[in-house]
Parts: structure tokens; C-alpha cells; sequence
């Protein structure tokens, strides 16, 4: 019986391990310096070499010109020690996976006084430490912490974390790591010219590939495939039949397919999989491999001469080409969508389905669930791009430009890019006339609005740059009304022609675009100082409108409003305008209830105005604290009371907005009194007291 290659081909040195420089030369120069510690712990993924290396630890300690980094091989030691050898009776391996209990660990301890029969050291080797139970270590701690001078322990596990940290603290520890497929390939093609078999390159990297990265399993691989090898030696048709790996055939049909938009090819090579009896998640696991590659010669083109990716010259050459005709963006959301394709696939009970639809998903990113998203507005780009460059022309509606902003400007910028196929709509608004007379509709201030009013046409040379608006004045004094005079009905003036549309806002801005950044705008002002208050009053506001620079804002609760409105406040939600959408800004919010013209205005006069109308009216004998003022006729015309607003609330103090429950606010939050009916009751107070008299 033949032995396997891993067993066949061991290193027998340090020298001859591959892939573990980072812990083969410490380990070589401890020796030569004869810096010996009593206990080691090696640690790594399976069939990387750990074991192997306990036993070339052990060979280097016990040999007669030991202990040194490389073993002469020809002592009685080192001949027992080999990979082939019949072993020492100085030298102890235990598997951990059967020997981890109290009692074993009780039974080592015991044998560990025991001086070495024949060698320098007695060394106990304990594969798959962390198996041994929490018991067992602490029977073993005791002598694993001082152990005899002729004592040494090797520890080698895949999972340091379980090893018992009392034992980890006193052990030197060295990680082991994967093999590069570099040096993997240097070994495979060693072992495979020792034995005299011949091997197609191609086949190289779909044994790295199986193995991934552990040389006893890529060993194993390459093993099978020697004993099933022919006169002509391991061909590429044999490997991936035997591997179960795809057929590169069809992973390139597959990305050109894709590079070429044809959806009949990509399903016809679905269809040509299920016939060949493919695995569908093997297929999209090799998919993925393929795109990763593809991404990697797009980004760096001579990834192949460094090493980055490992396929055939022919093949290399062909793949270059494939990641030329799709673009960076498109490859990136095309791995995106396998690798969530594959998560969905486990478990899954049919996964051609799943296949078909992940392959749906990536021919139509406008009808994928992440159609918003960066990646397929990016991809759709990318195509329009495409198809220009076919054509012989520019991209249609600035789709170079377009990709090149979402590219550089990220999510936001992708999400917004403009659309070429949708064609821009212009709407008309009826005249008067062609409402068939009708009135215009009144707005809540009682005016018309400015699109239905009748308009002069204005000549060129008197119309006056648009200017920025002017902040509100205050109130003034209401004037008598006059009688009003009789006007002859003007004849309908002709429309004037419909100038261009200024831009909303600063930067483009519009009510609607201010409500899409919303989340935006209350996290910067969550940010800065004293804005969790400011924050926590925005949750229940909305945007009414945008005018240039000015941003209204409406709330529901009008005391909250007037505090919104207060120029700190609304400094520092300008402030979050400026760092989320730039430009310069000002701020007002108003009550929900209030019409966004002159009600507002109207219903914020000065109370010293109705004071002074009672004052005119009250008789020249009566005192003026015995007549109280005259209540307005109409109780939705009285002026509001000024209500003290309570303290602002600290940083760190949370701020509610819940609706006031049916019992009432409590004792220190309750409204005043109105001062019309105080002073009433106080006079009536005072009449009844000289009736009395």
C-alpha cells in the first residue's frame, strides 16, 4: 500500500515547511541560541502544518548535536523521529479529542516526572488541545507552570480562544497561517515531478482552489487525482470532472452573456448547466470566483504577472478582455448580488430557481429589489454608456457625465442622477377664460393666489431683478376702512408668455427635496450643541415652503413654533442646512393653524392695540381699573395670550411631544387666566361692593 502524499512528502525540517516562514525562522534561531522555553502552543487553520512542525520541534530538541535547527537525520533519535520513523518512547503524542478528561490529564502528569530513557527531553505533543476539559487543564496547570528541567509540552490547536488561558499565559505562541497558492503551487509541482506523473497546468489552480489553502487537503486532492490518472497523465476534462468544480466553458459563456446583455444566452446557459448535472451553488460559488478575478484585472491590469490572480495564460488573456467590456461598477454589483444569491441558497429546495432569478437580478437593475440603490444606478449608467460608445455617439442626456458625478459623489449622487429616458414634462395652468369664468379660489388669507390673478404684462425694460426675500415687518396699526369706490370692470388682459421657472432654492432646493434630506438634517442637528432639544421639537415639524434662502417650517403646537422661530434656535437649524445642503439660509416656523400669507400677521397684533381702543372708549369720571377692556365681538379675532414658555431642557435631558392627556396639564404647567375675564370679574367685584355701601 502506497502512502498518501502528505504522509509521503512530511518535512522532515524546518527548512522544508512551506508557507510558515513567520514561524519557522523564530523558532530556527531559539534553537541555534539554545533559548529553550518549557511549554509551546501552535495554532492555525487544519492540515497547515502545526503537528508537523511539534515533530520537527521534538527531532531538533532530541538529536545528538541538539539541540539545533536542522536535525543531522542520522542519529537514533532523528532516524526514530522521521516522518517514516518508528518513533520514540521520549517522545509522547496524545490526541486531546479522546484523551481530554480529568483522568488522562492525572495519568500525563504522573508520567512527566519520569526522567527521558534515551533522549535529552521528554516531550508530550497534545494534538486538538482545546478539546481537553477545563478539569483536565487544571490537573495539568500545576506542572505545566513548573515543570521539570527534562519537561517539555507542544500544544497544537485550530481554536486557541478554548485553551484554558491559565495555560495560554505560560506557553510561547505561535499562529500559523493558510498557504499562499504560490508556494502551494511550488509544492504540488515538487511532490508531482518526484512522481514522475504528468500534469496539465490548468489543473494547478482548481486543486488550489478545492484545497483552500491547507497543504494536507490539497495534498489529498492531488492525490486522487494520480490514482486516476492515464497513460497521458491528469487532464483538465478528468479534474473538473472528479473535483465537481464548473466548467470554465460555462463561467465564460456565462460573463459574456452578461457583458452582452443577452438574456437568452445567460438563461441558455442555466439551461445547459441543469443538463450537464451541475451543482447550481457550486456554479455560483464559481461564479463569484470568476467576478472577484474580473475585479481584480480591472482595478490592477497586471494582476496576472503578480500574482493576484492564478489562472492559465490563455485563460488570463481572455479574462482580461471580459473585465475591458463591463464596467467597475457593473462587475462590483454583480458579485454583490451572487453573494447574497448564495446566502439565499442554503438551505434552499430549489436552487436552479434561485439561480434564474439571481441571474434576473443582475440582467434588469432597474426591476431589482435594489433598484435605488448606488450599484444598480451606477450600472444603468454604465450601460447607456455602453450602447452610446456601440453607436458611434455621445451618451444621451449627459450619461457620461452623470456616471462620473454619482461615482465621485457617492450614494447621494447616484440616487439623484438624471434619468435619460424619462422625457420632461410641461405643465399648463387654464386662464380665467378657459375656466369658463369662474372665480379664482381664495387662499385661508383671503387673498388670490398669484397664478390666478389677472396680470399686466410689464415691459422688458422696467421688470426688476428678482431679489432675495425681505424679512417680515411688524404689524402696523390697522388704518379706518374706507368706503369703497366703484370701479369699472377692466377688460381681460392678454397672458403674458411664461418666463423660465427660477430654481426653488438655493442650490436647487425645493420643499419636496428639503423633506427627502430630513433624517439628514435632524442627525446634524442632534450633533451639535444644545441641538437634542432642537431635535427632539423637529420630529413634529414639517417644511410648508422654500423661497430662495428662507425655509418655513410649521408646527403643531404654537408655543413650540415661536420657540423654533427664536433666532438662536433657528440659528442652529440653519447651521444643519448649511452642513447638509450647503449655502447660506434663514429660518422661520410658523403655527400649523395659521394661513402662511397675512393671518399670521393678523393674529400676532400687539394687545396695547385693543388696550388703547378700550382707553378711548371709557368715560372721563370712571376710574381706569374699574373698567375693564371691551372683549372682541368675535372670539376667533382675539389676540392670543402671551403664555410663558418654559425653560429650555438641558443637553442631555429628553424632549417629549406627546399629545396633552384628557385630565389636564398639571398644577405648575397650567395655563394663565385671560386677562379680559380677570379684570371683568374684578369689576364686577367692585361694583357689588358700592351696592352694598
Amino acid at each position: 500500500m502506497a502512502l498518501a502524499l502528505y504522509r509521503k512528502y512530511r518535512p522532515a525540517t524546518f527548512a522544508e515547511v512551506v508557507g510558515q516562514d513567520h514561524v519557522t525562522e523564530p523558532l530556527r534561531v531559539a534553537l541555534a541560541a539554545g533559548r529553550i522555553n518549557h511549554a509551546y502552543l501552535f495554532s492555525g487553520p487544519r492540515g497547515c502544518g502545526k503537528t508537523s512542525s511539534a515533530r520537527i520541534m521534538a527531532r531538533s530538541l532530541n538529536c545528538a548535536n541538539g539541540p539545533t535547527p536542522d536535525p543531522c537525520g542520522k542519529c537514533d533519535s532523528c532516524i526514530a523521529l522521521a516522518p517514516e520513523g518508528s518513533g520514540s518512547v521520549d517522545v509522547v503524542e496524545l490526541d486531546a479529542a479522546s484523551h481530554g478528561g480529568v483522568d488522562d490529564a492525572r495519568e500525563l502528569r504522573d508520567r512527566a516526572f519520569y526522567a527521558p530513557a534515551e533522549s535529552r527531553y521528554r516531550v508530550f505533543i497534545i494534538d486538538e488541545a482545546h478539546m481537553v476539559t477545563t478539569q483536565g487543564f487544571n490537573a495539568l496547570l500545576k506542572i505545566v507552570e513548573e515543570p521539570p528541567e527534562h519537561l517539555i509540552f507542544l500544544f497544537a490547536t485550530t481554536e486557541p480562544d478554548k485553551v484554558l488561558q491559565t495555560i495560554r499565559s505560560r506557553t510561547h505562541h505561535y499562529p500559523f497561517r493558510l498557504i499562499p497558492p504560490n508556494a502551494m503551487r511550488a509544492l504540488l509541482e515538487r511532490n508531482v515531478e518526484a512522481e514522475g506523473v504528468s500534469v496539465e497546468p490548468s489543473v494547478y489552480p482548481l486543486v488550489i482552489r478545492a484545497g483552500g489553502g491547507s497543504a494536507r487537503d490539497t495534498q489529498s486532492l492531488l492525490d486522487q487525482l494520480l490514482a486516476g490518472a492515464g497513460a497521458d497523465g491528469v487532464a483538465y476534462d478528468r479534474a473538473v470532472a472528479l473535483l465537481g468544480v464548473t466548467d470554465r466553458a460555462l463561467i465564460n459563456d456565462m460573463v459574456d452573456a452578461l457583458a452582452d446583455d443577452d438574456a437568452a444566452a445567460v438563461f441558455g446557459t442555466v439551461e445547459r448547466l441543469a443538463d450537464a448535472g451541475h451543482d447550481p451553488r457550486r456554479f455560483a460559488s464559481d461564479l463569484l470566483d470568476r467576478l472577484r478575478d474580473l475585479i481584480l484585472l480591472r482595478s490592477v491590469p497586471d494582476a496576472g504577472s503578480r500574482g493576484l490572480v492564478n489562472v492559465p495564460d490563455d485563460e488570463l488573456s481572455k479574462m482580461t478582455a471580459q473585465a475591458d467590456r463591463i464596467g467597475a461598477a457593473t462587475l462590483t454589483r454583480y458579485a454583490e448580488v451572487v453573494h447574497n444569491g448564495l446566502l439565499e441558497m442554503r438551505g434552499a429546495t430549489s436552487p436552479r430557481l434561485l439561480l434564474e432569478l439571481l441571474c434576473a437580478r443582475m440582467m434588469l437593475p432597474a426591476a431589482a429589489p435594489d433598484a435605488e440603490s448606488e450599484g444598480a444606478v451606477l450600472q444603468r449608467l454604465e450601460r447607456l454608456e455602453r450602447r452610446a460608445a456601440a453607436s458611434g455617439g455621445a451618451p444621451a442626456g449627459g450619461a457620461g457625465a452623470g456616471g462620473a458625478a454619482a461615482a465621485s459623489g457617492g450614494g447621494a449622487a447616484g440616487a439623484a442622477a438624471p434619468q435619460p429616458e424619462q422625457p420632461q414634462r410641461v405643465f399648463h395652468r387654464p386662464s380665467r377664460q378657459e375656466q369658463g369664468g369662474q372665480e379664482p379660489q381664495t387662499s385661508a388669507a383671503g387673498q388670490a393666489p398669484a397664478a390666478q390673478q389677472p396680470q399686466t404684462p410689464v415691459p422688458a425694460a422696467q421688470q426688476q431683478p428678482a431679489r432675495s426675500p425681505q424679512p417680515a415687518q411688524p404689524a402696523q396699526p390697522a388704518q379706518p376702512a374706507q368706503p369703497a369706490q366703484p370701479t369699472q370692470p377692466a377688460a381681460p388682459a392678454p397672458e403674458p408668455e411664461a418666463a423660465p421657472a427660477a430654481p426653488a432654492a438655493s442650490g436647487g432646493v425645493d420643499a419636496t427635496g428639503l423633506r427627502g434630506v430630513w433624517p439628514q438634517l435632524l442627525a446634524s442637528i442632534r450633533n451639535a450643541p444644545g441641538g437634542r432639544s432642537i431635535e427632539a421639537m423637529l420630529t413634529q415639524a414639517g417644511v410648508r415652503s422654500v423661497d430662495g434662502n428662507l425655509v418655513v417650517l410649521t408646527h403643531k403646537a404654537a408655543p413650540l413654533a415661536r420657540r423654533l422661530s427664536d433666532p438662536t434656535n433657528a440659528e442652529k437649524i440653519a447651521a444643519g442646512l448649511r452642513e447638509v445642503l450647503g449655502g447660506d439660509w434663514q429660518v422661520r416656523c410658523e403655527h400649523e393653524g395659521v394661513a402662511p400669507q397675512g393671518g399670521a400677521a393678523r393674529q400676532q397684533q400687539p394687545r396695547q392695540q385693543a388696550q388703547q381702543q378700550a382707553q378711548a372708549q371709557r368715560p372721563s369720571g370712571q376710574p381706569q381699573q374699574e373698567r375693564p377692556p371691551e372683549r372682541p365681538q368675535q372670539r376667533h379675532e382675539r389676540s392670543e395670550p402671551d403664555i410663558p414658555l418654559p425653560p429650555e431642557p438641558a443637553e442631555d435631558e429628553d424632549m417629549y411631544t406627546e399629545e396633552p392627556s384628557s385630565l389636564g396639564p398639571p398644577p405648575e404647567t397650567r395655563q394663565p387666566e385671560d386677562p379680559g375675564r380677570a379684570a371683568h370679574q374684578l369689576l364686577s367685584d367692585h361694583l357689588g361692593a358700592r351696592r352694598l355701601d
